[in-house]
């Protein structure tokens, strides 16, 4: 503890640490892959893209040696390459392939789900919907199932430029990783354009996503200030912020470190919100608490709205590592 929490609270200064926050399954499993390939092959090894869109994270396993590369064909051919978490369409697998590269998939379960909506719906000769932000990884893979059936919706105005060959065979799926409600508006857009739009079969928007933003939703409204931990290229971690804001919070802010909070976003505010993406470690939580406990944010309430016990096997090449070799 920190002198200024020793001290106690200063009058009416308050946290409020919305549980569940950080780390969700799919990605304690994309992490804990990279880790375990590190410790039984050695480095180099190769990811292709962010295994998880946290800076933290990549930076410090850049440092282990892993090598971090854009597409598999910067990958030596026959070496081991691990797949974000974010999935990989078919023709990177193809590529791969190729390339005679060893690989191991450390697609997000739910990730993989949505992909095999898109192969269902794709042999029904169904148009489908994907909603999602156009460039996130996650999208890429999801439409590369099916390119020639698959069409992104991101804006409004992209609702109005969907062109169907069957109005009756039309089907929407999302991307897992986005706000609820902002998913929502657009299935009602969508659906006043076509009135027979089909639902997926189950929720694509990952329970962690909507577990965060409903934690969030729960301490907004009392919050002069937001803090969501995470980094600018995670899209969970983006939609707290916006969340946040929706729901009553006077103000919030992405962050990946402590460091980054401006002293001046503090000016006047008594009930500090903290919250952190799924990409994230706890670790970096705690030194914002610490960092806030010591200019007299020291009382910490945690608001649970769920508590989360699932979590995901390694993939079977790690439990069955001769495989890879």
């Amino acid at each position: 503890m920190t002198a200024a929490s020793q001290q106690g609270p200063a009058a009416g200064k308050r946290v409020l640490l919305a549980k569940p926050r950080g780390y969700c399954a799919g990605v304690d499993r994309a992490v804990v892959t990279v880790e375990k390939v590190l410790e039984q092959y050695g480095p180099p090894v190769y990811v292709r893209k962010e295994i998880v869109h946290n800076r933290h994270v990549v930076d410090t396993l850049r440092e282990r040696g892993v090598i971090f590369v854009e597409e598999v064909s910067e990958v030596p051919e026959g070496e081991l390459v691990v797949f974000s978490a974010h999935g990989v369409s078919p023709a990177v697998h193809a590529e791969a392939a190729e390339r005679n590269l060893r690989t191991i998939d450390a697609t997000c379960p739910l990730v993989t789900k949505v992909h095999k909506e898109v192969n269902r719906f794709d042999r029904q000769d169904y148009d489908i919907l994907l909603i999602g932000h156009e460039g996130h990884e996650e999208v890429e893979g999801t439409a590369g199932e099916a390119p020639h059936n698959v069409q992104l919706v991101d804006t409004e105005e992209d609702v109005d430029k969907v062109d169907v060959r069957d109005p009756s065979k039309v089907v929407w799926l999302s991307q897992t990783t986005l706000s609820v409600d902002e998913t929502m508006e657009r299935v009602d857009q969508l659906r006043e354009r076509f009135p027979n739009l089909a639902d997926p079969p189950s929720d694509d928007i990952c329970y962690a996503t909507s577990n965060r933003q409903v934690a969030v939703k729960a301490m907004a409204g009392e919050c002069d200030l937001v803090l969501v931990v995470g980094s600018q290229n995670s899209s969970n971690s983006k939609r707290l912020v916006e969340v946040a804001l929706q729901a009553g919070a006077s103000a919030a802010h992405l962050i990946d470190y402590a460091s980054q909070v401006d002293e001046n976003w503090l000016d006047g505010v008594t009930t500090v919100g903290v919250t952190s993406g799924a990409s994230v470690p706890d670790s970096l939580v705690m030194e914002l608490l610490d960092w806030l406990s010591e200019l007299g944010w020291s009382d910490v309430e945690e608001v649970t709205t769920a508590n989360e016990k699932i979590s995901f096997a390694l993939p079977r090449e790690l439990r069955n590592s001769s495989s890879v070799r």
